[in-house]
């Protein structure tokens, strides 16, 4: 069996944000699976007392084709709003090189930025996509070869490869949903163009060897998402983790064609 006939399957994941405990917002992440495309939609928005700071929200959708056990976008947009800001992104892909962009507001032109190149717009997926990782062949899902793989990330204005290390397996259970193990990936951050190298913040993240990203399965496919990541900083701990995470499996197209057999007498 194909790992695409395996692929089929429907995500629902309802994600808290928190920075050293404190809530920071709440999002939901809908990812559906078939035979030869997939869809993923997110939404979230600022909670509790960061709300009275600044409130905010913000959506993202990404859609492509599923080819054997890769992904291969096609369209990613995404927005988000605050008080005092607004952000559009919107891109179409072909076999992993970027043929239409637009973000609004564009990168503001600096000298100390590192220029993206036509070059930097191939062989790349986007943000969304990338948090949706197949897993080929027909053994065992959750192991720890899934972190043995680059991420190269073009998000409309910047380009940045992720290299997963594995780290450890562990367990997981949300509040409604998957409970079970997961594979946990050390996440290893490095920019490649659009970016600011001096910029405080670009430095810490280069430097960061303990963020992870906590790898769980969508039933009925072979396919892991993100249940949790976690970013070290100045401030805390920051955690984004699941705490509904429902899985439907989707009968294959073959199933759902296939006449159900005649009753003996």
């Amino acid at each position: 069996m194909s790992a695409s006939a395996q692929a089929q399957g429907k995500l629902e994941a309802r994600y808290t944000a928190s920075l050293a405990g404190i809530p920071l917002g709440s999002g939901v992440w809908v990812i559906d699976i078939a035979s030869d495309q997939y869809t993923a939609v997110a939404s979230g928005r600022t909670t509790g007392l960061v709300k009275l700071i600044s409130d905010g929200s913000g959506s993202g959708g990404a859609h492509g084709l599923v080819q054997g056990a890769s992904l291969m976008p096609t369209s990613y947009a995404s927005s988000s709003t605050t008080d005092k800001h607004s952000d559009e992104v919107r891109m179409t892909l072909r076999a992993g090189t970027v043929k239409d962009v637009s973000a609004e507001p564009p990168l503001i032109p600096s000298p100390e930025r590192v220029p993206v190149t036509e070059a930097h717009r191939k062989g790349v997926t986007d943000p969304m996509s990338a948090a949706i990782i197949p897993v080929p062949g027909t053994g065992e899902v959750l192991t720890p070869d899934v972190c043995k793989r680059k991420l190269a990330i073009f998000d409309g204005r910047q380009r940045a490869d992720i290299d997963l290390v594995f780290k450890r397996m562990d367990r997981v259970k949300a509040d409604k949903g998957y409970q079970g193990p997961v594979v946990v990936c050390t996440m290893l951050y490095r920019p490649i163009a659009g970016h600011r190298p001096e910029r405080p913040a670009i430095k810490y993240l280069v430097e960061q060897r303990d963020m992870e990203m906590w790898l769980a399965p969508i039933a009925g496919t072979r396919v892991l998402v993100p249940f949790r990541f976690s970013i070290p900083t100045p401030f805390g701990l920051g955690v984004l983790q699941a705490t509904y995470f429902v899985a439907q499996p989707q009968p294959t197209q073959a199933a759902r064609q296939t006449p159900a057999a005649p009753k003996t007498q």
